[in-house]
């Protein structure tokens, strides 16, 4: 077994990338998703059809789409590397994840599926002023949106430079930049239903190429977990080589970075406003809960594959190997599927990464564009006086200024690892939206002062504290390399600015002097639990 291990790990240093393959698999990806997308598009002319598809998915197929929308790149690229590289302490992205979307599941998602109608504001401001709520909602979509996006450009350019065999600054921007042009087209043409169809594809193809690949790792290591974990093991560089199987590796120095990740990760996806805004795209709250059940079955599945991923790949590829190649952590699972099937799998496993970049980022766009347009645009500037076209015309260029900030920001984080980017983006979540919706569904006395002290309070803490904390200065792994000193010790702002976010709730709620209206509040209990009233609603 030993001589084989040594075989493959051998062989995955000599195979050479093949960039015309590479090319010709992505062209052909892009051109199929590009076909859906257009016979999507057709009859895509109101607000409902372009933010929520018409709401003519079945739960089934919004299960699919969910997953799609959920497991971005940071759940296949960077928490296979995390786990090649780290061991344990990166599988603990896998178990937040999934534990955090069983919180989002229990405690928001069918709720604000009753009570609203294309966007996370709509819930939000449903009691409460409008102006002023609306205004904060969209304000913190877009900047949850905007970080979130910077994990895929990340992704994206450490992937497609890994196949190509570019790894200078210039080459990884232009290929961050041709992401960023397609994520526009893909909206722009297909709307919600467009990019809908995009996710159930790519939910196909990770999951079924995931599959795959952990059947083929076992198959090496005898189907037996107990030998993948002692050749990853002995492939380790770490001292001692089994820390990989234990706790503390990566947050052993300072347990408190540890605790504010573990707390923004299991907080933050009932605060993402993408994945919240696939619950509007079917007709009624049944499907809801069938799409549901179907979701947590898939991404509990996919979450459960990557730690014979990310293992195997520390096992057959080797951590020294992964960090050199271009793209660095995020190689981890193409790497694996070189040293597995040469470059024909890699070029198949590295166009489904690319799919799965593509179809979050498509979804994140067509989320911020729906919350500037619906929210600040058509409900605030223009109160509701929009012509019929109007509000969509607004979204559509929305979605173009969107995909330049996203380039520009993709470039400046290329080397991050993206689950770890994905875990700002989650403490953004958690902080300024999370307290926000618990307080509106659950708590009578919330008013508009403490959704707004919440949102805005919650925001401007995660943010700053990003900004001040070593992800921007002082070390190796900086957006700003080796530059100036953290200000702010820790990588994830959640241990403080979550906690604010509820406080500043509750303390604007109970110092306000104005009332809300106690009959919205009963309206919006009962069409929150029971769904009455909601499908009148979404038809106006």
């Amino acid at each position: 077994m030993n001589e084989l291990l040594g075989a493959v790990h051998t062989a995955v240093q000599t195979v050479e990338n093949d960039p015309l393959l590479n090319m010709l698999i992505f062209g052909g990806f892009v051109a199929v998703t590009l076909i859906i997308v257009i016979r999507a598009s057709r009859n895509s002319k109101t607000a409902a059809d372009y933010y929520a598809a018409g709401r003519s998915f079945t739960g089934p197929q919004n299960g699919f789409a969910i997953s799609g929308d959920y497991l971005s790149a940071a759940s296949f690229l960077g928490i296979c590397g995390a786990i090649a590289i780290n061991g344990f302490d990166g599988f603990l992205y896998s178990i937040g994840f999934l534990v955090a979307w069983l919180v989002a599941l229990l405690l928001v998602a069918e709720l604000m599926r009753n009570t609203g109608k294309f966007t996370m504001a709509d819930v939000l401001s449903f009691r409460l002023k409008q102006g002023p709520v609306r205004m904060a909602a969209a304000i913190t979509t877009l900047a949850v949106c905007f970080f979130y996006l910077l994990a895929q450009m990340a992704g994206a350019g450490g992937l497609v430079s890994l196949l190509l065999g570019i790894d200078d600054r210039l080459g990884q921007s232009l290929v961050v930049a041709v992401v960023g042009v397609l994520m526009v087209v893909y909206v722009l043409v297909g709307g919600m239903k467009g990019t809908t169809w995009v996710q159930i594809v790519k939910a196909f193809l990770l999951i079924g190429g995931a599959l795959v690949m952990t059947i083929w790792v076992l198959a090496i290591n005898g189907f037996n977990l107990n030998t993948l974990l002692e050749s990853a093991v002995a492939a380790s560089t770490t001292d001692p080589k089994d820390a990989i199987l234990g706790p503390g590796l990566q947050y052993g120095k300072n347990p408190w970075d540890f605790i504010s990740l573990a707390i923004a990760l299991v907080l933050g996806t009932a605060g993402l406003p993408h994945v919240l805004m696939r619950f509007y795209t079917v007709p009624t709250a049944k499907e809801a809960r069938r799409s549901v059940v179907w979701a947590i079955w898939l991404i509990g599945l996919f979450y459960l594959l990557t730690l014979v991923l990310g293992y195997g790949a520390g096992a057959l590829v080797g951590p020294e190997t992964i960090k050199a190649a271009p793209g660095g952590v995020n190689s981890a699972a193409p790497l694996l599927a070189q040293a597995l099937g040469g470059p024909w799998l890699m070029g198949l496993i590295s166009a489904v990464a690319f799919a799965t970049i593509l179809a979050v980022v498509a979804g994140l766009a067509i989320t911020a564009a729906a919350s500037f347009a619906h929210d600040i645009y058509a409900n605030v500037i223009k109160k509701g006086n929009v012509p019929p076209d109007g509000e969509v015309k607004v979204a559509r260029r929305t979605v173009i200024v969107i995909g330049v900030l996203a380039i520009l920001g993709g470039i400046g984080v290329q080397g991050q690892n993206v689950a770890f980017l994905v875990a700002l983006a989650f403490a953004v979540a958690a902080s300024a939206n999370l307290p926000t919706i618990l307080y509106s569904l659950f708590w009578r006395r919330f008013t508009t002062r403490g959704a707004v002290w919440s949102m805005y309070g919650g925001l401007i803490a995660a943010v700053g504290l990003i900004i001040l904390s070593p992800v921007f200065w002082g070390t190796e792994t900086s957006v700003f390399k080796n530059v100036g000193v953290a200000i702010w010790p820790l990588n994830n702002p959640g241990i403080v600015s979550i906690p604010l976010g509820f406080f500043l709730g509750w303390l604007g709620s109970v110092t306000s002097r104005a009332k809300e209206s106690p009959e919205k509040a009963a309206e919006m209990d009962v069409r929150s639990l029971t769904g009455y009233g909601a499908e009148k609603a979404v038809e106006h």
